[in-house]
């Protein structure tokens, strides 16, 4: 009997984990609907103000979206980083985390991390994500300057990162007046950014 009871505690303290591991949006919503080449519809969340954010107050800049939550581990190591783009990017690249959690969750972290210059949304309704077709986090997008989704990252791991800054790199140079050579070209050092605790 404490066999069976030793058992039955570890299957749902295994459960509890799995769920806290995975990205709690519901399957229904978790749709890839948009991928690159495509023009996505403009919302991406509320500020901590409340205010919402939209893809369309970043024009002609290369946008750069993150989806992520305080308890994943990866998400919390590119948030620096992500924010050493967007400084080296000066003034090229806009960086929208875009929170998955409760909006009080949300607010807390969210002041937490304001050293950051990167702007944090919080998406309400989940809206942004199931037009993203974000099914777990981290999740990343990448827009064009000509408003166009560029890439999509579903579940990428810091081996990506590379990669990621030379898709940012090629993309700020469409469009330069001046010689890619002439061009800062970003590097993924991190910036500092205060610890996440709970």
């Amino acid at each position: 009997m404490r066999i069976l009871r030793r058992f039955i505690q570890a299957i749902v303290a295994l459960s509890l984990w799995a769920f806290t591991c995975a990205l709690v949006i519901p399957p229904a919503l978790a749709k890839p609907i948009l991928a690159a080449g495509d023009t996505p519809p403009p919302w991406l969340g509320l500020n901590l103000d409340g205010q919402p954010i939209n893809t369309t107050q970043f024009a002609g800049k290369v946008l750069v979206m993150t989806f992520w939550a305080s308890w994943c581990g990866p998400c919390k190591r590119e948030l620096p980083i992500l924010e050493g783009l967007q400084l080296a990017g000066k003034g090229r690249i806009q960086v929208v985390a875009i929170n998955t959690e409760e909006r009080d969750q949300f607010r807390k972290v969210a002041k937490i991390l304001s050293s950051l210059t990167l702007m944090m949304s919080h998406d309400y309704g989940h809206r942004a994500a199931e037009t993203y077709g974000v099914n777990g986090i981290p999740h990343m997008v990448m827009i064009g300057r000509d408003g166009k989704i560029l890439s999509v990252h579903r579940g990428y791991g810091e081996g990506s990162l590379d990669s990621i800054v030379a898709e940012i790199n090629a993309a700020l140079a469409v469009g330069e007046t001046v010689p890619a050579a002439a061009t800062n070209q970003l590097s993924a050092e991190p910036a500092t950014a205060p610890p996440l605790s709970k």
